[in-house]
C-alpha cells in the first residue's frame, strides 16, 4: 500500500510498529521505557498499539529512545537566505508618511 494512501489509523498503527521495533531492538521491556520516559505502561501501550495517545507521550518516548531528531524531519528548522528575500519582496505601493519630529508640533 502506498504510503500517501494510509488512513490516519495506520500511520498512527505503523508508528506504534517502528517505536515497539526501536525499543526491542534496545532490548527494553515496556515497563522500563515507560519510566524512563516518565509516562505509564498503558501510555506506552497505546501508543505502540496505534491506538490514540497524546504527543507528549509520544514526544517523551522518542527522548527516551534517543530519537528526538526524528521530529526534525516533521518541522526541519528553516534557514532565510536574505538574498531570496531581496528577489521575492514586493515593490513598495506607496511612500511612507514623513516623521514628525518635536519642532512640527
Amino acid at each position: 500500500m502506498a504510503r500517501t494512501n494510509l488512513t490516519p489509523e495506520e500511520m498512527e498503527a505503523e508508528l506504534g510498529e517502528k517505536l515497539q521495533a526501536l525499543r526491542l531492538s534496545r532490548n527494553l521491556d515496556q515497563k522500563t521505557l515507560a519510566e524512563r520516559a516518565g509516562v505509564s505502561v498503558r501510555a506506552l501501550r497505546n501508543l505502540e498499539r496505534g491506538q490514540g495517545s497524546t504527543l507528549k507521550t509520544l514526544v517523551s518516548v522518542l527522548r527516551a529512545l534517543g530519537r528526538q531528531a526524528w521530529l526534525d524531519s516533521i518541522a526541519p528548522v528553516a534557514t532565510i537566505n536574505p538574498l531570496v528575500l531581496t528577489r521575492q519582496a514586493q515593490p513598495r505601493q506607496r511612500a511612507s508618511h514623513p516623521r514628525r519630529t518635536r519642532s512640527d508640533t
